[in-house]
């Protein structure tokens, strides 16, 4: 397939190009330079500008773009950044499959993966989560809630929309993962709250087989990428053997909620999301117990050069 990527200079989105790659898939890389060679196309988002022909040439495109969320304090300026940033690609690339469709229905893309997350459910306890369960009232789910709906021209134009709620990606260089692996070379585990806060991961390597599995799966709409959902304790445990530290440090949750301010809900709330839609769809992760993914982690950072 040809795949247009946005956001493709991200932890996710630099591993799924090469993934794609490897896979003999052809992928073009939107980029708001000036584009380098033939597989690169240009986009400017905030001022509604796209390669609409690299758009047209597309099997599928795939939105993973959006400015970091843990990367700096979530002020008011920076919120409306995050906002932004996803609201108007994904927008903009779904007014445009639309108006592609409209003009040439037979030669249009028909695939839009879309990047979300489950910060969509907000803070829900031990309560098993499914793609149908409402929305919540956090500030990310707020967030999911406007970036979902942006690809409604997509959709109302019979392009096939997957929203991918994606959890916790755990990768062995960067991510949500690297506060917790930093401190394991050191020989301390850091427990963030209480521990009983269910967090729902996922490796990179099954968050980007996942997002080749969908560019064909018949998926419409949301779908939970996670393999497992456990408690942040018994991950961290699991952590803790595969890294032999002997160490565990708690943070308070006080001290987390004044240090990342909105951003704790997703460090200390409770999701525990079920991939039913993948699951049904066929797909079968590779880890899915907390000792799988730290045997993984482990090991990739051992035979990293």
């Amino acid at each position: 397939m040809r795949v247009l990527v946005a956001g493709s200079s991200g932890l996710v989105g630099t591993a799924l190009v090469r993934h794609l790659r490897e896979s003999g898939h052809d992928v073009v890389r939107l980029v708001r330079r000036d584009p380098r060679g033939a597989d690169e196309a240009g986009w400017d988002p905030a001022a509604g500008r796209v390669d609409v022909g690299a758009v047209r040439a597309a099997d599928a495109v795939v939105d993973l773009a959006g400015v970091n969320v843990a990367s700096r304090p979530l002020t008011a300026a920076r919120k409306r950044a995050v906002v932004d940033s996803r609201v108007q690609t994904a927008g903009l690339l779904s007014r445009t499959l639309a108006d592609l469709a409209g003009d040439d229905a037979t030669r249009s893309p028909r695939v839009l993966l879309q990047a979300s997350g489950i910060g969509a459910y907000g803070d829900r306890g031990d309560a098993l989560l499914a793609e149908s369960e409402p929305l919540g009232d956090t500030f990310f789910a707020g967030v999911v809630r406007r970036w979902e709906a942006a690809t409604a021209p997509a959709q109302d134009a019979d392009v096939r929309v997957a929203l991918l709620r994606t959890g916790i990606v755990l990768s062995p260089h960067g991510g949500a993962a690297a506060p917790l692996l930093l401190p394991l070379r050191a020989g301390v585990a850091t427990r963030l709250g209480s521990g009983r806060q269910f967090w729902s991961w996922i490796s990179l390597l099954d968050e980007v087989r996942a997002i080749e599995h969908l560019l064909t799966a018949d998926v419409h709409g949301p779908a939970n990428l996670v393999a497992s959902a456990d408690r942040h304790g018994d991950l961290l445990a699991a952590l803790r053997r595969a890294w032999g530290a002997r160490l565990t440090v708690p943070v308070p949750a006080p001290v987390l909620r004044l240090a990342l301010r909105d951003f704790s809900s997703e460090v200390l709330g409770s999701v525990r999301a079920d991939p039913a839609v993948l699951r049904a769809s066929g797909f079968a992760p590779l880890h899915t117990t907390p000792q799988d993914v730290a045997r993984w982690l482990r090991a990739s950072r051992r035979s990293a050069p």
